[in-house]
């Protein structure tokens, strides 16, 4: 404040004419608008710093598929080989080869556990598969929604929906290494 009464004071003297009143500041005497004021954060939103902030899983967050191979998956640090099924807050091997084997008795452990899932994330390998109706209906007469896809997206969907707080559960076949098409040699 005090710079700017100096500045007046010397503007008055330099130029007689100009009349200063103690209300008005010349656009010119504003220290925002000198070219020797430095901005700050709180001036414009470009010269503000930007920062991070990684939150730490809290505990009982649910557990989430990190990765996944032709060999297994990756879950929470866990390395899983082979099928498995993701029930919170546990994981099983499961013993499916295929999307065939996924019947009424391999997905019995879905609806017998408390509390009851809301829906089931089916990764059927590589590629998409078909689930045998008597299943579908089986879980659905238990209230429990299904979700058939690939692997890759099996694994995305299951991880949002425990990001969004869903109580889900998954049944993950491995992809298999060969997922493009085999090539013909003439």
């Amino acid at each position: 404040m005090t710079g700017v009464v100096c500045a007046k004071i010397l503007l008055q003297r330099s130029l007689p004419r100009l009349i200063f009143s103690s209300r008005t500041t010349p656009t010119f005497l504003s220290p925002f608008l000198s070219r020797g004021h430095r901005l700050g954060p709180s001036d414009d939103e470009m010269y503000q710093r930007t920062t991070v902030s990684v939150m730490k899983k809290e505990p009982g967050s649910g557990i989430m598929i990190l990765s996944y191979s032709s060999q297994g998956f990756n879950i929470d640090g866990n390395k899983v080989f082979g099928p498995c099924a993701v029930l919170p807050p546990s994981i099983l091997q499961w013993k499916v080869g295929n999307a065939k084997d996924i019947t009424e008795e391999s997905v019995s452990l879905f609806h017998m556990i408390i509390p009851q899932i809301e829906i089931l994330v089916l990764g059927t390998g590589a590629r998409i598969e078909r689930i045998h109706p008597s299943v579908l209906a089986l879980l659905q007469s238990k209230g429990i929604a299904v979700e058939v896809q690939d692997t890759p997206n099996a694994c995305a969907t299951f991880n949002f929906l425990i990001n969004e707080n869903r109580i889900a559960a998954a049944g993950l076949i491995p992809p298999s290494t060969r997922t493009a098409p085999e090539m013909k040699q003439e």
